[in-house]
């Protein structure tokens, strides 16, 4: 961690939490799910007590696990928290678990060494499937291993192998107490291959060494003080990893940029909420794009996103619209998602709309109540959660676009914004734009 000179934490080179790899620790209460996390991280990140229910919340940790790189460790509330509010908790930590991306269920060793029937009870079994089911990498620790002798270790591990169904070189025997066998369950993390994460490439592999971006990027009220948003800063990196150059303008200087320039740039990435004023001014043999379309290709569905834009057109009078942000943030006057996009959606229907809105790391569970869903770029969400609500969504049959996909629609110039990618679009149409 760095600190500037007022004594704040500088944050500004720090991996975003999206970017890092998110590894969960779930558990029953008291099975030392927060003595592994702090043994792991060499931290009292957690507060420890062998009062039952003692993590209320889950508690989230970064960290470098070589040689998998950046990390989110969390800690979870117990799946059997049977106090007043633990049904809250329990809840909590299922949200976790969609952007879990490696899962750590965490088993009291005495309680099966004990046992005489079962070796996991119900809850253990319900995560187990559910890590299967979701395609989530997994291990399981057996804690407090301690106090058990090594022919009795061996016993438990051929009778769980035997009995769950488990892969023997998935279970560890660690002491959060004494420090055994972390180190090796430290290994098996950094050296974990994951099929579902999200690929580090936004515009790149679209670019050849040498092209020239352009990226709009106006200053306005709702523009943060002193700094780029995300999707900017991590375009402007793609781009140069790619050998290619970033210029960028805000919206009233793009003519005089293009105009300078030696060469056209292959491409123009603006924020969406100028796309009306950049349509008319970058010619049409240069591409034309928006930073919440490439986050829709990188995080979720653009193709989907673009067949379910145009739904728009023929959403009656009344219908209800959830619009849901992934971040939160102090909305301003001009807010996008609240303000904004509203106005536009009223302006080219011509009707009116029920409108909701959602913001932060949750999403409304019961969705049956909307017949649309826009959605931000994600950029401070996982690719695994923004895939999450995009099955949550599709199990209640809702149309899901997001911001710059409709914006783009609603400007007429859908099937421009996504030329770029035109090799991916097979079988999609920009049919019916206005």
């Amino acid at each position: 961690m760095k600190i500037n000179r007022s004594g704040q934490e500088n944050t500004m080179n720090q991996v975003p939490s999206a970017d890092r790899v998110h590894i969960s620790f779930f558990g029953r209460t008291n099975a030392g799910k927060s003595s592994l996390m702090n043994a792991l991280t060499g931290q009292e990140v957690v507060l420890v007590s062998e009062i039952r229910g003692t993590t209320t919340d889950p508690v989230g940790k970064t960290m470098e696990i070589l040689p998998l790189g950046p990390v989110v460790l969390t800690d979870t509330p117990g799946l059997d928290d049977d106090s007043r509010i633990g049904e809250a908790r329990v809840k909590r930590t299922m949200q976790i678990l969609e952007k879990t991306d490696i899962a750590v269920l965490v088993v009291d060793i005495t309680l099966i060494s004990e046992g005489t029937e079962s070796r996991f009870s119900k809850y253990e079994r319900e995560m187990l499937n559910l890590f299967q089911s979701a395609d989530i990498p997994y291990f399981i620790v057996l804690n407090k291993c301690e106090s058990t002798a090594e022919n009795k270790r061996k016993e438990i591990a051929e009778n769980l192998t035997a009995d769950e169904r488990l892969e023997r070189q998935k279970i560890y025997f660690v002491s959060a107490k004494t420090g055994e066998n972390l180190t090796e369950l430290k290994e098996a993390l950094g050296h974990i291959e994951l099929s579902e994460r999200e690929t580090d490439v936004i515009i790149r592999d679209k670019l050849q060494a040498g092209d020239i971006a352009v990226l709009v990027v106006p200053i306005d009220a709702s523009a943060p003080k002193g700094r780029l948003i995300l999707p900017q800063q991590q375009t402007i990196r793609d781009i140069l990893e790619k050998g290619a150059m970033a210029y960028v303008a805000q919206d009233t200087q793009l003519l005089e940029l293009l105009s300078t320039l030696a060469k056209p740039p292959k491409v123009v990435i603006t924020d969406s909420q100028v796309f009306h004023k950049i349509k008319e001014l970058v010619p049409q043999d240069i591409y034309l794009t928006s930073f919440s379309i490439l986050f829709a290709r990188k995080k979720g569905n653009l193709m989907l996103y673009a067949q379910n834009a145009k739904k728009l057109a023929i959403l009656p009078a009344g219908s209800k619209i959830l619009i849901s942000e992934a971040c939160t943030h102090h909305r301003q006057c001009g807010d996008i998602g609240t303000v904004k996009l509203p106005a536009w959606i009223r302006a080219f229907t011509g009707k009116e709309f029920d409108f909701s809105f959602s913001s932060g790391g949750t999403f409304p569970e019961d969705l049956s109540a909307y017949d649309l869903i826009v959605h931000c770029g994600g950029c401070m969400i996982s690719r695994r959660e923004m895939q999450a609500r995009i099955r949550r969504v599709e199990e209640y049959r809702v149309p899901i676009t997001n911001y710059g996909t409709l914006i783009a629609y609603m400007q007429g110039i859908l099937e421009r914004s996504m030329e770029i990618f035109k090799d991916e679009a097979a079988g999609w149409s920009g049919d019916n734009e206005r």
